[in-house]
Formats: structure tokens, sequence, C-alpha cells
């Protein structure tokens, strides 16, 4: 397995798995409907635990662009391989939700909600106020990508190494997300990660979902500007700070 085809696959399994969960909580006469928060945080670190496993031998196990980036960013990533792993944690994305569509298509048709339909795919303020929003997407995604720096003890390794999650073992890593999603994720619902947001979103907006509403992509720069900020700024503290 290359390492682009890893991330790939290890998206599409986080997608796949997440946005299941949040499809099993929110839509009409499924076993989880109107489960609480803690299904969906649980359900997220799991998902992340098994996208982990799946490609962190060929890849490192980013499957989000705010870890790729700021892993480059703190010199222990090649840049040179940004772009492709980007594409493909995107493609691995609109896979994922593509494919929970499929799985719950039946439970789609018969929930007439709009926010609960979208809320299966991408991410939206709880409060609309952008500041703060930017805030919640910042701090979370920053927490995630300054503990991998720590876990991986980034600084022995050579730029080009492939490193990432995978360093950290996948139950450590899902148990950071863990605790993201439970203290900071009522802010924005937690996209920490660009991919997650966009390709769900992108999905959303093309399927034939009755009632399904709108993509609302004039909120969707928070979820990819936010993370991507909070990654660089965790990589800076750790280069002022190493660990």
């Amino acid at each position: 397995m290359t390492a682009f085809n890893a991330e790939i696959i290890g998206t599409f399994l986080l997608i796949l798995l997440g946005c299941g969960v949040n499809a099993n909580v929110s839509l009409k006469q499924t076993y989880a409907s109107g489960s609480s928060w803690m299904v969906i945080s649980t359900g997220w670190a799991f998902a992340v635990f098994v996208g982990v496993v799946v490609a962190a031998p060929a890849s490192g196990a980013h499957l989000n662009p705010a870890v790729t980036v700021g892993l480059a960013s703190a010199g222990v990533f090649s840049w040179q391989l940004v772009p492709s792993y980007i594409l493909a944690q995107l493609i691995g994305a609109c896979m994922g939700a593509f494919a929970v569509w499929m799985v719950y298509k039946e439970h789609f048709k018969i929930t007439m909600e709009k926010e609960s339909i979208f809320g299966v795919f991408a991410t939206s303020p709880a409060i609309n106020k952008p500041l703060s929003n930017l805030m919640g997407e910042f701090f979370g995604a920053f927490v995630l990508v300054y503990a991998v720096l720590f876990f991986t003890d980034a600084s022995i390794l050579e730029s080009d190494s492939k490193i990432g999650l995978g360093s950290l073992g996948a139950l450590p890593v899902a148990l950071v997300v863990w605790g993201i999603g439970l203290s900071l994720g009522g802010v924005t619902g937690y996209a920490i990660n660009p991919a997650r947001d966009l390709g769900p979103r992108i999905i959303h907006a093309i399927l034939p979902i009755p009632n399904k509403g709108s993509s609302n992509w004039s909120y969707a720069w928070i979820p990819i500007t936010g993370p991507l900020l909070g990654g660089v700024f965790a990589a800076v503290l750790f280069l002022i700070f190493p660990a």
C-alpha cells in the first residue's frame, strides 16, 4: 500500500464511521436515534482508531490536512508530500460520506429536519459567532497537532520520514480526539479537520437527498481555516519549546 492510498483508505474509514455515528444519532428510526453527545464523541474517537490502525504503516495516518501542514511546519514532514496527502484525504472523505448515505439512504428519506440531515455530513456552529467558532476549531486542532508532535518525538526523525498519528499508536490518538470532542466540541461540532468537513459538505451538496436544505457554504471557511491555523500554531510552539 502506498502512502497516497493509505491516506485515502484511512480517511474513508474515519468518515464512514464518524459520519456514520452522526447518522445513527440524527436520522429517524435508527436504533440510536436521539442519543447523546457522548455517543457522537465516542463514535468519532473509535473512527479515528480504525483509520489510524489501517493507514499508519504506510503513511503515518495523518488523515487530516491540519496534521499534515502542522508536521510540515514543524520541519518533521516533507512539504513536497503535503499536496498529495491533502488530496488523498479529501478523496477519502468524499468516499466515506457517500458510503454513509448509501447505508442510511432509507433513513434519510423519512427524516424531514434539514438540520439533522446536514449534521450527518458537516459541522455548523451552535451559536453563529464567527470569531468564537474559529477559536473553537483553532484550539481543537492545536491540541491534536501539539499532542502528535510530542508523542512522536518528531525532532529526531528525518524530514522525509513518514510520521504522524501512526507513531502515537491508535489508542492514544483516539483518546486525544475523544477528549477534544468532550471538552471543546460543543461550539462547532469540532471538525478539527478540513477534509472531514469539506469532503462530506461537497457530498451533501451534490447528493439527491430529499429535504436536505442548504450546504451552508458561507460557514465552510471556518472548519478549514481554523484547524490549519491551529496546526501551524502547534508547530510554532513546538519549535520554541521542543520536546
